[in-house]
């Protein structure tokens, strides 16, 4: 291959990685992205009112209530609600973004517990956001490897970023791979689309160059003989790398890789990140 071709394929490459590296970036600073929280309740049978949101919440059996007062109304699923409002049962890891004026109110499920997280696009950390530091995009990060399926999905619970909250997730298999000639593996668990995985993990770089407690990457659907890539320049920063209003799940321990990998997204400026 010539160099101008490798230079091309190189130019090819960076800008593609841009285009991810932007859409994160894009949707987590979005008026009502994860930046824009301005508080975590966790709601009980008790009603509560919260000085972010509207109306006094609780939850029970029968899942979310909110009562709004007189002058006081949300729109949920397009339609303006008042008074008592019963947002049901959510299933984990599921909710409901009811607005309010300029804001978003969040009514989630996480680790078991029923939250209420308003998002407000004016947040001092949305504001003042920067951008994110990261690793110069490198072809030599893109690893072939393997995807290993359970005989059946394995129940796997992993701390959160929330002390004392558990995630469970169903994992359907593990990713196998080399890197410098070692033998890797790390178990997957389901990701955002039909056949998509989804990986966390810590490396020799958590807590130096990049976040402590976890890093995520999305990974294609494993080709028909199981080959799959992973291109650890797109691994990224979860919510909790920028706020501890987040209730970001933390790596099984077997996803704790013994090597350094230098790529993806670095310790956010937010949290001391050059």
């Amino acid at each position: 291959m010539t160099t101008e071709a490798n230079t091309t394929d190189l130019h090819t490459f960076t800008e593609t990685w841009l285009e991810w590296y932007r859409a994160q970036e894009a949707r987590l600073a979005a008026p009502h992205g994860f930046l824009a929280i301005t508080s975590l309740h966790w709601l009980d049978e008790r009603p509560q009112r919260f000085p972010d949101a509207p109306g006094a919440w609780h939850t029970g059996p029968e899942g979310v209530v909110v009562r709004l007062d007189d002058e006081e109304e949300l729109v949920v699923d397009g339609t303006p609600v008042r008074g008592e409002h019963h947002f049901g049962v959510l299933p984990e890891r599921g909710g409901v973004d009811a607005v309010w004026g300029d804001a978003v109110i969040e009514v989630a499920r996480r680790g078991g517990n029923d939250i209420v997280r308003p998002r407000h696009p004016d947040a001092p950390l949305r504001t003042a956001f920067t951008g994110t530091p990261a690793y110069a995009p490198d072809p030599r990060w893109v690893v072939t490897g393997r995807y290993v399926p359970f005989d059946t999905p394995r129940p796997t619970t992993v701390g959160a970023a929330v002390e004392g909250l558990e995630h469970v997730y169903e994992a359907p298999g593990r990713v196998e791979f080399e890197w410098e000639g070692r033998p890797l593996s790390l178990t997957a668990f389901p990701g955002h689309g039909e056949g998509r995985l989804s990986v966390l993990f810590t490396d020799a770089t958590s807590g130096v160059t990049t976040y402590a407690a976890n890093r995520s990457l999305s990974l294609d659907p494993p080709a028909a003989d199981g080959t799959v890539v992973l291109d650890f320049n797109r691994a990224a920063n979860l919510p909790c790398a920028y706020t501890d209003l987040a209730t970001c799940p933390l790596p099984p321990a077997e996803n704790r890789l013994p090597v350094a990998i230098e790529a993806g997204q670095k310790i956010p400026r937010e949290r001391g990140g050059a």
